[in-house]
């Protein structure tokens, strides 16, 4: 409360000498006040760790609500994360299992090989031989949590004062049920698997084997996947893969999740994906961490088909309709302004030109930001705009994803890449369950012989 109180208090000072002094002659002090404010905010969080790291994080990646410095300064939060002490990891280990780390295992290694906002992960042996990664849960963190979440309840309501977007309430509601996935290691191995079984024709994707003898609610045991850190372009290139080609391979892996398996991974940074070299040069990629994975829901999926269709065939009557399946018109808001708007917004993304989307110039990005809209009309328009249920992973997701992408591969359009290969994704399965129909229909005797394994495998 003390952190989110400085900040309130200095812009509340600021708003009080803007019109004091006049907003244009304060309009570079604005600046500053957002730079010193994102950092203490960084600073907060760091030390209040938990719930915080993991809202920072969210906060790094969702520019819609916050000055693009916020972002620069939490996007340390994504890797940069201090591991807590041993002794507190070895006590809530054993409170879960009944033994301690080193009474389980042949070996345990003490220091963490990644710590996380609220867990972190060590490489042990087990008594059979099997290397494993151990993902511990930080303990009380579920008490923590409850107390966090009702200090973020009152920052958000005091948020909606300055910014009056419909149901914004629903990041709240959104970030504790995530939270609440995200302490129970039973549902993440339930998500790990379930999305293994999807890839399972696939041996480009790969998963870790769950342990489930060694794993509890707060301890995941899991088979040891080796690789090399995704966003690590210069390791990729000493193994002689094409950093393009592993760009590719896993936007289209996410295209495939989001929009066919209607299940994805919502929390896509640089440290959940590892690489390895298949045959013949191929990037395999390891997806880790499988607690924030959700559903999507049919309405968003299709709504975002909708305005990717309308995007590659310049067709803003399917942009603006997609946009209204997804759930963003609030029922007594101004269509005619948001649906002005929204076209306003397609025509400036048609006459871009980029062909490097890791260095967008900030003038473009500038102009891409401004609605175009009077003054008087803004609050109108933030009225208009209802945050739809499951909208929080899906943008989470997208964005981490398709950052991760320009960092990889900044001349490669992930919608080009994308939604092609999901196309045609759909049109092989139409196929398929088209020969099965017409199989079915067939007398017994003239029935074709069933699809083999490598057919199923090349059509995905």
């Amino acid at each position: 409360m003390w952190v989110f109180g400085w900040i309130l208090s200095s812009y509340l000072l600021q708003m009080g000498l803007a019109k004091v002094f006049g907003a244009k002659r304060l309009r570079n002090r604005w600046k500053r006040v957002h730079r010193r404010n994102a950092r203490r905010m960084y600073k907060g969080f760091v030390r209040l760790r938990g719930v915080y790291i993991k809202l920072g994080q969210i906060l790094s990646i969702m520019g819609t609500f916050l000055p693009r410095c916020y972002s620069e300064e939490l996007e340390g939060l994504q890797d940069e994360v201090p591991p807590q002490k041993f002794k507190k990891i070895a006590r809530s280990f054993e409170r879960s299992l009944g033994k301690a780390p080193d009474e389980v295992f042949a070996s345990f290694a003490h220091t963490p090989v990644a710590a996380a906002s609220l867990g972190q992960v060590h490489i042990a042996e087990t008594k059979s031989g099997q290397k494993v990664a151990v993902k511990i849960l930080y303990p009380n963190v579920a008490t923590i949590i409850k107390v966090d979440l009702r200090v973020l309840r009152w920052a958000l309501i005091v948020y909606r004062w300055f910014v009056p977007v419909r149901q914004i309430e629903r990041v709240h509601e959104q970030l504790t049920d995530m939270l609440d996935r995200e302490t129970n290691y039973i549902h993440e191995a339930e998500c790990m698997e379930r999305m293994a079984a999807s890839f399972a024709d696939d041996p480009d994707v790969l998963f870790p084997t769950v342990l489930h003898e060694l794993s509890s609610k707060s301890v995941l045991t899991m088979s040891f996947m080796d690789g090399v850190k995704i966003s690590r372009k210069d390791k990729l290139e000493e193994m002689g893969l094409d950093p393009d080609k592993v760009a590719t391979k896993l936007v289209q892996a996410f295209y495939k999740q989001l929009f066919a398996d209607r299940f994805f991974h919502a929390d896509p940074h640089p440290g959940n994906f590892f690489v390895q070299r298949g045959p013949e040069g191929q990037p395999r990629i390891v997806i880790l961490d499988f607690g924030a994975a959700s559903e999507i829901t049919d309405a968003l999926a299709d709504g975002m088909l909708e305005i990717i269709t309308g995007m590659m065939t310049k067709d803003d009557d399917k942009v603006v309709s997609g946009f209204e399946r997804m759930g963003f018109v609030a029922p007594d808001g101004d269509r005619d302004l948001l649906e002005r708007t929204v076209r306003v917004y397609f025509e400036k993304l048609l006459d871009l030109n980029i062909t490097d989307f890791g260095k967008i110039d900030p003038k473009i990005a500038q102009q891409l930001a401004d609605p175009e809209v009077k003054k008087s009309e803004l609050r109108v328009l933030m009225k208009s705009i209802e945050y739809p249920p499951g909208w929080f992973y899906v943008e989470r997701a997208v964005v981490i994803m398709f950052g991760l992408s320009a960092q990889l591969a900044p001349k490669i359009n992930t919608l080009h890449v994308g939604f092609p290969y999901i196309m045609e994704f759909f049109a092989k399965q139409r196929k398929r369950q088209q020969s099965r129909q017409e199989a079915a229909s067939k007398p017994a005797g003239e029935q074709s012989p069933p699809e083999s394994t490598g057919d199923r495998a090349e059509a995905v």
